[in-house]
């Protein structure tokens, strides 16, 4: 029995080692600008896609390594499907958190197909909200069972008062009085 378990073992190490020596490091400034937004650098930074004019006014992309870093996820090209699923560009020029009062984005942000599959854009978005005083599940939560007031919130509101709006309507409602 021992020896029949030799082979499945070295087969398995040597997948490993040939699989690591087949990985390329992900290096942001080496990343083709179709694949730049939504990656992670090995180093665990994430990768943004900036744009810059020429000498003859043509505008060239170029995907740079940014400062922040992502505790998971080092060395991460994001899938297509979940771009796609959750309603993001890769041409995007920067991240910001202005996308998350668009109705559209919202949605595709919080849909199941995004929010329980795709960490990392999540996980981008999560520390977005955060830095506007925004809690992502929350929002996710209340834009699930009353989107229309969510949405009409944060469209009206701008800034920290988006932010203190989505707030007061995630506070608790007292409870009617019995009189």
């Amino acid at each position: 029995m021992g020896s029949s378990m030799k082979l499945p073992l070295i087969f398995f190490f040597a997948c490993s080692f040939f699989l690591k020596a087949t990985l390329a490091e992900v290096t942001c400034e080496k990343l083709p600008e179709s694949l730049c937004s939504f990656a992670i650098a090995s180093s665990g930074k994430r990768c943004v896609l900036e744009n810059s004019k020429n000498e003859n006014g043509d505008v060239n992309y170029t995907c740079k390594t940014s400062e922040v870093v992502v505790e998971r996820f080092a060395g991460y090209i994001e899938t297509d499907n979940c771009v796609a699923a959750c309603g993001v560009d890769r041409r995007s020029v920067g991240i910001s958190s202005d996308a998350l009062v668009s109705p559209d984005f919202a949605k595709s942000l919080c849909s199941p197909a995004c929010y329980q599959n795709c960490p990392n854009i999540v996980d981008l978005y999560l520390n977005l909200a955060a830095g506007e005083g925004l809690f992502l599940p929350d929002l996710c939560r209340k834009l699930k069972s009353s989107p229309k007031h969510v949405m009409f919130g944060l469209l009206s509101s701008s800034g920290g008062a988006a932010a203190a709006m989505v707030d007061d309507f995630f506070a608790p409602t007292p409870a009617p009085s019995p009189y």
